[in-house]
């Protein structure tokens, strides 16, 4: 009778889990006003209830410095002031009101084309239309992801050079580093700080907070470059306050990198990637959400348009992904960015 009684407790608690699996994955798909000049490696932030989308990179390797403002209200786009210094492969986060951009590649100065790793950090002012510099990142590294906790910002992971590397940039052919540098940026000092390594050091991931823990999603090992990377499935959890990584979590359910990531609610959901190996190049459209509280995940109803390096935001209930290429990276004379512009509208929770 006991164990008849602990089956049924069980039972019941999975039902009651399983309720509460499909009323989050209800809502639904809509099509919302395409995104004016199409992009790959963009990155979104919303502000004061608009959608920002900034970075881009064209073919030849080189940074758009693209800078879009979407308004839900009206449903359109305005094009806004470029990057101070076009750069591509961005670390950006929303704190104040403010929208913070970190580090990047450029193209070399001479030479065949690759990427330089750079250390600016740049503070954009929605209202006013207007770039600031900030003091430089201590190291100089692209492809790391930025979370804002406390009011401060922490950038994490990244590509760069290997120690005592002859060349600036970094090259599929060349070996290089994913890292996982983590600097803590304080805006009211405008200083940094080196805090505790992430065990696996990894660039392209997603990234989101949730009760004030930082967390690092997916992402890619061994390299920047999908062509010689690794996708993981790696989820590590991060406390500001005490300085630490937790141990690993439940891993995502699908391994990529290169996604579109946002939080809403208590959930940090990621959206699109991309993989490649020596049988196929490929763009996701799945969409995947993790839950730290319960330490699971879900999956919603795939994007419309599969795509990688692709912008994501939350406007009120709806999760925002904004253009993006259609297929994996590096196939010469052969660039599908799409206008798609997306947004999943949860039902209410």
């Amino acid at each position: 009778m006991k164990v008849l009684t602990v089956s049924l407790a069980v039972l019941t608690m999975v039902g009651l889990l399983m309720a509460d699996v499909h009323a989050q994955v209800g809502g639904k798909w809509v099509k919302l006003a395409p995104f004016p000049e199409p992009a790959e490696e963009v990155y979104g932030a919303a502000v004061g209830g608009k959608m920002y989308v900034l970075g881009g990179l064209a073919p030849g390797w080189k940074p758009r410095g693209l800078v879009f403002e979407y308004a839900a209200a009206t449903n359109t786009w305005a094009k806004k002031k470029p990057m101070p210094l076009p750069a591509h492969h961005l670390a950006v986060v929303e704190l104040n009101g403010k929208i913070y951009v970190f580090g990047g590649f450029v193209p070399p100065q001479s030479g065949p084309p690759a990427w330089v790793p750079i250390d600016n950090a740049w503070e954009y002012d929605p209202a006013a239309d207007s770039w600031k510099a900030l003091a430089p990142m201590p190291t100089k590294r692209g492809s790391a992801v930025a979370a804002a906790v406390g009011g401060k910002i922490y950038v994490i992971g990244g590509g760069t050079t290997s120690p005592g590397a002859k060349e600036p940039s970094i090259h599929p052919a060349r070996p290089h580093l994913a890292v996982g540098t983590v600097e803590e940026y304080d805006p009211a000092t405008n200083g940094w700080r080196a805090r505790a390594p992430m065990p696996t050091p990894r660039n392209h991931a997603g990234v989101g907070v949730v009760g004030g823990k930082i967390y690092v999603i997916g992402g890619r090992t061994g390299a920047a470059f999908i062509s010689v990377g690794t996708n993981v499935d790696v989820v590590e959890e991060y406390d500001p306050v005490s300085d630490r990584w937790g141990p690993p979590k439940a891993r995502m359910p699908t391994a990529r990198s290169a996604v579109a990531y946002a939080t809403y609610k208590d959930r940090i959901y990621i959206a699109g990637g991309e993989f490649q190996d020596q049988t196929l190049m490929a763009a996701f459209w799945v969409v995947e959400a993790y839950h730290p509280a319960t330490n699971s995940w879900l999956t919603l109803p795939r994007m419309p348009v599969p795509r990688h390096g692709l912008a994501g935001a939350v406007l009120g209930n709806r999760l925002h992904v904004v253009t993006g290429e259609v297929q994996s990276a590096g196939i010469a004379g052969a660039h599908l960015a799409s206008e798609s512009h997306d947004a999943f509208e949860f039902a209410d929770r």
